[in-house]
């Protein structure tokens, strides 16, 4: 399975595999868990570091905890009898005072995210609008800025900086799903999807449900809000249109 990709020169990515070799939506798992996206996935995780979630467990490590038990993993993988473990909330301080909700998955649940995340950003990336810089190999906030630099040369005058309060908090999950399931078919990969949402967050000891919501911090994140946002986005522009 190839993940090379070429940047477009206007901005944003285009995936070869995904665009010249189209494969199989309803067999994603197996890509999921192949030994080369497993490999690349991990080597994302060791980089980014991070703190331990709920099992203590470091990124220094994992290997040596986990080499042995990854055949059963992937197993259970396979079987739909994994359970993702809750994360972990932590709070981060913001500028204006209040706190930020973070969660924390265990390194093993990230690794398990970003392997789903590299697969399925093959198919969403491309659908998603050529304006959008957030969460997107290639793109920053610094290309969104030099958009806005651009829109300016052009004689625009006016830029409207908006945010959508606790966003990540109040996704609702069937929406989302929803949304997910008219480009990922294999109803495996769903279906942990599903139980990533509902895995729950470990606050102070305490396991606490989530009915909604993703956690800040979890990288399937990253996916979870282009497909519900360009909902958002769309039904905005219509009533702006009607």
């Amino acid at each position: 399975m190839s993940f090379v990709y070429t940047v477009n020169p206007n901005g944003g990515v285009i995936y070869k595999r995904a665009v010249e070799v189209p494969f199989s939506k309803n067999h994603l798992l197996e890509r999921i868990l192949s030994a080369e996206n497993i490999r690349r996935a991990w080597k994302q995780v060791r980089a980014n570091k991070g703190a331990p979630g709920i099992d203590s467990v470091t990124v220094e490590q994992f290997p040596d905890t986990f080499r042995e038990l990854w055949p059963e993993i992937r197993s259970n993988l396979f079987e739909g009898t994994y359970t993702p473990s809750p994360v972990l909330r932590v709070e981060i301080p913001k500028p204006d005072g209040s706190k930020r909700p973070l969660g924390i998955p265990t390194v093993l649940d990230r690794i398990i995210q970003q392997a789903i995340a590299q697969v399925m950003g093959l198919i969403f990336d491309p659908l998603f609008s050529e304006s959008s810089c957030g969460f997107r190999p290639g793109r920053s906030a610094h290309d969104g800025v030099q958009q806005v630099k651009q829109f300016i040369g052009q004689g625009y005058t006016v830029a409207v900086d908006t945010d959508l309060s606790k966003f990540f908090d109040k996704i609702n999950h069937d929406v989302l799903m929803v949304r997910v399931s008219r480009q990922i078919h294999d109803k495996r990969v769903l279906k942990l999807i599903g139980k990533y949402l509902r895995a729950g967050v470990m606050v102070k000891g305490c396991l606490q449900a989530t009915p909604a919501g993703v956690p800040q911090g979890g990288l399937c994140k990253a996916l979870h809000k282009p497909p519900y946002a360009k909902k958002v986005i769309m039904q905005s522009k219509l009533q702006n249109q009607s």
